[in-house]
């Protein structure tokens, strides 16, 4: 069953979640995981290509917008499902919804800004997660 991990950001900043975002995938790239990150939409998408590609000046994290190249990050949105390709370790979402089909991953990473839209999004998502019986673990983070 899908791991379901809440991060809190303490920002009411869209740049800090997609920071955020950045930080936790290439943490999660060195530790040798394939990581899905999904936006809301082609904008948002093309948005986090655009900084992971300066996420870091001194170093390359290897992403594609879609999966069809096989890159260990991929970047789809919702709409868009065709090019999660074969990624099933870790869905990073950056999205309101809950991201189709989120349950093939090991993990999902759902990271929350204070924003009012934001925060009322994530609850909606808890609750989702929870009445099927995922496990919810929360954490706060800075900016």
């Amino acid at each position: 069953m899908t791991r379901v991990d809440f991060y809190i950001i303490g920002s009411t900043s869209a740049d800090a979640a997609m920071d955020f975002s950045c930080r936790l995938a290439e943490k999660a790239w060195r530790g040798g995981h394939q990581i899905l990150m999904h936006c809301a939409d082609a904008q948002q998408a093309a948005e986090l290509d655009d900084r992971l590609w300066q996420f870091k000046p001194e170093s390359f994290l290897p992403h594609e917008l879609g999966a069809a190249g096989g890159a260990d990050i991929a970047i789809c949105h919702a709409g868009d499902h065709t090019a999660m390709g074969d990624h099933c370790d870790l869905l990073i979402n950056l999205a309101h919804d809950v991201p189709e089909p989120f349950s093939r991953f090991t993990r999902l990473a759902e990271i929350v800004d204070q924003r009012e839209q934001s925060l009322a999004a994530s609850r909606q998502r808890y609750s989702f997660y929870k009445r099927r019986g995922y496990p919810l673990h929360n954490h706060n983070v800075g900016q």
